[in-house]
């Protein structure tokens, strides 16, 4: 059998869907727990309310809910599916992989699944990935899940990290188009972010203990000085860097889509690349920071502003450090 390899293949977004928990976590609540005001947390942060995923549900549960979501509104067969991809920091438990157990839940077999964690920049990471499976006409149809249960993770009586994290899950579907749908990524880490943003605790570092519990390592812990400051940086030059690597300037952008961490981080980045205000997608105030799942949230909430062949950059920063910007064409 001959390959034919003078016709390019490109993915593309060919549907998504979104899942947030109905249970909602507002500022008035987190006023009844620590020492915070509503006032305080919205200057400081944009955020006005997060969900939370009841006990007894995990990571999965969202993923499988957004998936149907996708598949009821775009009329898709699951069954069609060959790959599936899920950006977590959460994972339902270490093994296995929370992309498998999605695959019974949905009752799907023979499927590629596989978790990667990227901490916020996951989805661009997993995006990126289905993409290039999608490109070398090996897979046809990807599901890319960006999903977090964070709210597992945060000490409710610290008020640097109670304000800021929900849980959500949006996911992609991506599959072969003769038109560039994903252009390009730009994706970077430097393992130098660690002590600042992490989850120590659960790992073969510090494994599942009655010490680890007392230490409270199972907590995430953030140093909100050191990310904002590198988050605005690592964000503003690798959009501009992404821009003029394949020739194109930030009046070129329809919409820019920022990881949903914090609204003065996302309005200081639009600053520094200096795009239009309007420009930018944004829902941090009911939903918070959902880690992975930001970004598709983010796009499938305000999917009815975009335009078929708008042109979207979508860029995120996350532990690790990890960080990064991609490109894509709309072509719902």
């Amino acid at each position: 059998m001959e390959i034919n390899l003078t016709k390019k293949i490109y993915a593309h977004i060919s549907a998504i869907g979104g899942y947030v928990p109905e249970n909602k976590r507002t500022n008035h609540d987190l006023e009844l727990i620590t020492d915070t005001s509503d006032e305080w947390i919205v200057k400081r942060t944009g955020i006005k309310e997060r969900r939370i995923l009841e006990e007894g549900l995990a990571t999965s549960d969202m993923a499988v809910n957004a998936i149907k979501n996708l598949i009821e509104t775009y009329n898709k067969d699951i069954n069609d599916v060959d790959a599936i991809i899920v950006a977590t920091s959460t994972p339902d438990m270490l093994m296995p992989s929370t992309a498998n157990i999605i695959c019974g839940k949905l009752g799907i077999e023979n499927v590629w699944a596989f978790d990667i964690n990227a901490a916020c920049s996951g989805f661009l990471y997993a995006l990126d990935m289905g993409a290039s499976l999608v490109e070398t006409n090996r897979y046809k149809n990807v599901l890319v899940v960006g999903a977090d249960k964070i709210s597992a993770y945060v000490n409710i009586n610290d008020r640097s990290t109670n304000i800021l994290f929900g849980d959500g899950a949006g996911v992609v579907w991506l599959e072969p188009t003769k038109e560039i749908g994903v252009i390009d990524a730009l994706l970077l880490s430097n393992g130098t972010g660690k002590e600042f943003l992490n989850i120590e605790g659960g790992g073969s570092l510090y494994p599942p203990s009655q010490d680890s519990l007392e230490k409270e390592k199972t907590y995430i812990k953030q140093d909100g000085k050191v990310v904002f400051k590198n988050a605005i940086n690592a964000m503003s030059h690798t959009c501009l860097d992404v821009l003029d690597k394949n020739n194109l300037s930030v009046s070129d952008i329809n919409w820019l889509v920022p990881h949903q961490a914090n609204k003065r981080i996302i309005d200081a980045v639009g600053k520094e690349i200096n795009i239009e205000e309007n420009k930018t997608l944004i829902n941090i105030e009911h939903y918070g920071n959902t880690i992975a799942a930001t970004i598709p949230l983010c796009i499938w909430e305000n999917s009815s502003k975009l335009k078929k062949g708008d042109l979207l950059m979508l860029t995120a920063f996350g532990a690790g450090f990890s960080w990064g910007a991609s490109l894509l064409r709309w072509t719902i």
